[in-house]
């Protein structure tokens, strides 16, 4: 075993040694997770205390699992847990499949100049901050001078306060992030197709396969693995909704379809001051990805697909 043991750290070493510099080209990598994803997990045990500036983390009180239960005990942590869940779902449903679409029409475009511009085009946007992004919102659809409002009184119709209806909350913030990201989301997937082999397109068309035959059984199967990976990954999030665009579109108005739980732990943690429970509730939301990550990982498994691991 002793042996056997050496001989393997001594393959290992040669292996490092041989991609000795791609090692070092990630050590800045590494570095950046450690000390901002991993050291900051110190932290964690602060929802298992009642936490004190003045006497640190270590010297605050230990209360164990208190902070948990008056959690679950707050009403309003429920409707907070429905609508960051239900947001997720809808971004999953309606924004995940748009950027594989997006792809899949730009990898069609033969006119490589257009379709490098449009590449460029629709990459832009993610690049413009949501609070910019949340300002052209408000004055698109001000029910005073916006836009939208003006073309809708000049059909005859009531303004819409947009912002203010909680029916359109949620659209909008869906079709907001879907121009944002969709784009350079698709980078991906646009990596992907350059993989598959060109003789796959080649057989196809001597076989009489269309353009959506060609998309059909040759792309989506190329680039399935990509779709399976992203697709878990999301699931691991799927209690984030992001803070920002979220607080620049949200108002007294919409709050009870706009709280999420990260303007929730920004207002009842940061703002409020109470940090063992701000810690209680992100903590909350990282189980509950994980279990997802971790079911979803299995259930590519078991359909004998690539998971993360």
């Amino acid at each position: 075993m002793a042996s056997l043991l050496a001989k393997n750290m001594k393959l290992t070493l040669r292996y490092i040694n041989k991609k000795k510099y791609l090692y070092l080209l990630l050590i800045p990598c590494v570095i950046y997770f450690l000390i901002f994803n991993y050291v900051p997990m110190y932290g964690i045990i602060i929802a298992f205390k009642d936490f004190n500036f003045s006497k640190g983390i270590l010297g605050s009180p230990w209360v164990g699992l208190d902070n948990f239960k008056y959690m679950f005990g707050l009403s309003d942590f429920y409707t907070v847990f429905w609508n960051s869940l239900y947001l997720s779902f809808l971004r999953l449903v309606f924004g995940f499949p748009f950027p594989i679409l997006l792809a899949l029409l730009l990898n069609e475009m033969r006119n490589r100049t257009y379709q490098r511009v449009t590449q460029t085009i629709i990459y832009l946007p993610h690049f413009i901050s949501w609070v910019v992004i949340g300002g052209i919102l408000v004055n698109f659809l001000s029910p005073s001078w916006g836009i939208v409002n003006i073309f809708i009184k000049q059909l005859g119709f009531e303004p819409i306060f947009f912002l203010a209806d909680t029916n359109y909350f949620r659209p909008l913030v869906i079709l907001s992030s879907i121009w944002k990201e969709s784009g350079w989301e698709s980078i991906l997937y646009l990596a992907a197709m350059v993989g598959i082999n060109t003789e796959l397109y080649e057989a196809a068309s001597i076989d009489g396969a269309g353009r959506l035959q060609k998309i059909r059984y040759v792309t989506l199967p190329g680039i399935k693995s990509t779709i399976v990976i992203l697709l878990i990954l999301r699931l691991g999030h799927i209690m984030g909704n992001g803070f920002e665009q979220i607080f620049v579109l949200q108002n007294p108005l919409n709050l009870g379809v706009s709280e999420v739980f990260e303007t929730y732990v920004y207002r009842v943690g940061l703002l409020g001051g109470r940090f063992s429970f701000g810690t209680t509730v992100g903590l909350f939301t990282s189980v509950i990805g994980l279990i997802f990550l971790l079911v979803s990982n299995q259930i590519a498994k078991w359909m004998k697909e690539d998971g993360i691991w």
